[in-house]
């Protein structure tokens, strides 16, 4: 092999190495699903490490839903106060004590409710503690009230301060009509009344090589797009990939697609200027998401006696057939 064939080679290897997106060549070939959810999410999973090894409680929490964040505090509040119920209960009749006059609810009920009041920090004092075991007990339910409320309150906080992209992605992508030809379109809207500035878009073929030779056996190709940014992002937004005789998907149908198993990766980056971060997220069509022969339903709402222009965000997956 001369030196310009060895060159060559090498070239070729970093180029294919480099087009996997960091899926590399075993996913890529063997992978029978998607490689990326709707949601975002990946279709790889990682074993071998042991539990505690790949436990993250902070992200955990982080990036849970609110539902079960709030359902886990609550969970947790009522357990530790159970827990120090039955240890004041422990500590014998008598070491607490109520105020004169007001009623009994029981031992584990007068206990349960002080050890809400001093987790909590209230302390109303119609129940203080007598004998030395149940004060220690209270110093030692006090220190951990404290730490608990700080550590809540910082993952609560968090996760307000946690800039994310609340972007919608059309339920489908079609290939419609595009000035005297084709292309491959899907919309976006911004969920949260934030605005997005600088968004970027990237949408990448991933699908299987018809010849089926080479050792990684799958691409990924870059589509070139209409418009790659947008630098406002009141409304929606219309990705569309036109397909030309630059496209990889000129000479492609719907069956040539689904028999490579394709893949659109979808990637969008943007500048969230209510936290002044970027956010990101991304997505993905398969082929029986892609509706061919459609064209996306105008989400433009008529001006008002106002002259302002609205968009129906219940329109973004509206589309009707047409001939291509």
């Amino acid at each position: 092999m001369s030196a310009v064939d060895e060159r060559v080679s090498a070239a070729t290897s970093t180029e294919g190495v480099n087009e996997d997106l960091g899926f590399g060549s075993v996913v890529a070939r063997e992978s029978r699903r998607r490689l990326l959810n709707r949601d975002g999410s990946f279709n790889v999973r990682r074993e071998g490490l042991r539990f505690w090894e790949s436990l993250s409680f902070y992200h955990y929490l982080l990036t849970m839903s609110w539902t079960k964040f709030l359902l886990i505090v609550t969970a947790v509040f009522l357990t530790t106060n159970m827990t120090f119920a039955l240890l004041y209960v422990a500590t014998g009749e008598g070491s607490l004590m109520r105020a004169g006059g007001t009623p009994t609810l029981g031992r584990f009920a007068d206990a349960f409710f002080f050890s809400v009041e001093t987790l909590a920090t209230i302390g109303y004092g119609h129940i203080a503690p007598i004998s030395l075991a149940a004060n220690v007990l209270m110093t030692i339910e006090s220190l951990i009230g404290l730490l608990a409320f700080t550590a809540v309150a910082g993952f609560v906080f968090a996760r307000f301060a946690r800039p994310t992209a609340n972007i919608i992605f059309s339920k489908c992508a079609v290939i419609a009509p595009y000035r005297g030809g084709r292309a491959f379109m899907f919309r976006i809207v911004n969920r949260r009344s934030s605005q997005l500035v600088n968004l970027e878009a990237r949408v990448l073929l991933s699908r299987r090589r018809r010849d089926g030779l080479t050792a990684a056996d799958r691409e990924f190709l870059q589509l070139r797009l209409e418009r790659e940014s947008v630098v406002f992002f009141p409304l929606a937004w219309t990705i569309v990939h036109p397909i030309d005789d630059e496209s990889p998907l000129r000479h492609w149908t719907a069956s040539d697609l689904k028999d490579c198993d394709a893949e659109f990766l979808v990637l969008l980056n943007g500048f969230e200027e209510t936290f002044s971060q970027n956010v990101h997220t991304r997505s993905s069509y398969k082929i029986a998401e892609i509706v061919w022969g459609a064209r996306f339903q105008s989400m433009f709402n008529p001006p008002d006696e106002h002259g302002e222009i609205s968009v129906d965000i219940r329109k973004l997956h509206d589309f009707e057939r047409i001939a291509v």
